[in-house]
């Protein structure tokens, strides 16, 4: 490991007690690929999956661990109309395990999300029996306040580049605060504890991920 890699492994040993607190459960892995392995052995087969937007699950193999294991996948991408994709995305609220990542965490244990239409924060503060995140360590703030111009400042205009959007930040690479037709920045959700103690589970990877 190097120094940089070693640090983040104590501190998540940190934030783990802290998410604790929260009646959150967090697990901490070195690398992707023994994440990867972890939920082979912890998804039962026949489980119904779905997921929010997340560039963290792709990257970090778990999308291929899904697609090629004996689960029932509910894939938002595989709607053809709108009254398709309304039926997928509440046939996700019912789902036995719901994947995303987290925009932002800080070392306290509080998960920062800002949403566009919302499918993805909805589901994580209600709905799936269990939410499974996937973190990676560029993902850490130390406070709320950095965790909420984190998103802003780095997450917002990668994503409004990724998805092609007319947005003040996918031109100039910073927040403008504004209230574009594209805006992706609609809803704020601040999760700072969870009343159903390990529904919300964070794993935190070694490794960068996402935006």
């Amino acid at each position: 490991m190097t120094p940089k890699e070693k640090a983040f492994a104590t501190l998540a040993k940190t934030m783990i007690d802290n998410l604790k607190k929260r009646g959150m459960d967090g697990h901490y892995f070195d690398d992707c690929a023994s994440l990867v392995s972890y939920l082979k052995e912890t998804l039962p087969d026949d489980s119904v999956i779905a997921w929010g937007g997340s560039m963290s699950i792709g990257e970090s193999g778990v999308m291929d661990m899904l697609k090629a294991g004996n689960y029932r996948l509910i894939d938002r991408a595989e709607a053809k109309t709108p009254e398709e994709s309304r039926e997928l995305y509440s046939r996700a609220v019912l789902s036995d395990y719901f994947f995303m990542s987290t925009n932002a965490i800080t070392i306290d244990g509080e998960l920062v999300n800002i949403d566009g239409s919302g499918n993805r924060v909805a589901c994580l503060c209600h709905g799936p029996s269990h939410v499974f995140l996937i973190v990676g360590r560029n993902k850490i703030t130390s406070t709320l306040e950095d965790a909420i111009r984190r998103v802003h400042d780095i997450a917002s205009p990668a994503n409004t580049v990724r998805l092609n959007l007319n947005t003040p930040c996918s031109v100039t690479g910073r927040c403008a605060d504004c209230q574009s037709p594209d805006c992706i920045c609609c809803q704020t959700v601040i999760t700072r504890h969870s009343r159903q103690p390990g529904r919300i589970q964070v794993f935190l990877v070694n490794e960068e991920l996402g935006y």
